[in-house]
């Protein structure tokens, strides 16, 4: 790929990925504010305005990350949600629920993408292309966040399914998320295989969605 095509690719895939993060994010602080807590509505997040949510660092590490790579690995992440569990009826089912959410969101957006993909890869393959790569975009950002890793949305859905009596153990693992995501990248970074493995497995799978893909 010439850096020309590399540097249209990202152009095409900023924006889209974005708006992914923004809807992960709003889908958290919606189900939290339906849920009770209103501090995701009083801290102005109940919006898709992508600068409403997006991390300086972590939109710097996307940039380095997809452009280091030439394209083939990305790594970022928008500002977390704030969320107060004390105000939920029960904590630990209300931090499930919120925690579900954001990967749920990137699954219909997915989803969503993926019928569009087939309405107009017949008339327009620019379009289907920009489809298809926000289809994969969403595939990966719901299965890196379902990994239970602390404090990744999969620990809070393994949270919730845990004995209350672990549950306090389980969630005091959060404090360790920085070194959680610094850990995470170095692993997808310095052993291409795991992500192969991982989160590329899961890619290659969901082709079948995708016209062609079953072939």
């Amino acid at each position: 790929m010439s850096d020309g095509d590399l540097l249209l690719r990202f152009l095409v895939m900023l924006p889209l990925l974005i708006v992914s993060l923004a809807a992960h994010e709003l889908a958290h602080g919606y189900i939290a504010d339906r849920l009770g807590d209103s501090t995701p509505r009083d801290e102005g997040r109940l919006t898709l305005n992508p600068i409403a949510h997006m991390d300086l660092w972590g939109t710097i590490v996307l940039v380095v990350t997809f452009l280091g790579s030439g394209g083939s690995f990305f790594f970022g992440w928008a500002k977390p949600i704030p969320v107060v569990s004390q105000h939920f009826r029960s904590p630990q089912r209300g931090m499930m629920l919120v925690g579900a959410a954001g990967p749920a969101a990137n699954i219909c957006l997915a989803l969503m993408c993926a019928g569009l993909v087939w309405l107009t890869f017949s008339w327009s393959v620019f379009i289907a292309q920009a489809l298809a790569l926000a289809f994969l975009l969403n595939v990966v950002l719901a299965t890196l966040n379902l990994l239970p890793i602390p404090p990744l949305d999969g620990s809070r859905v393994l949270g919730g399914l845990l004995p209350p009596s672990l549950y306090a153990s389980w969630s005091a693992l959060d404090r360790y998320g920085n070194l959680a995501f610094i850990i995470i990248l170095l692993v997808l970074v310095t052993a291409p295989g795991v992500f192969d493995a991982t989160i590329g497995a899961v890619m290659r799978w969901s082709f079948v969605l995708l016209p062609g893909g079953g072939g």
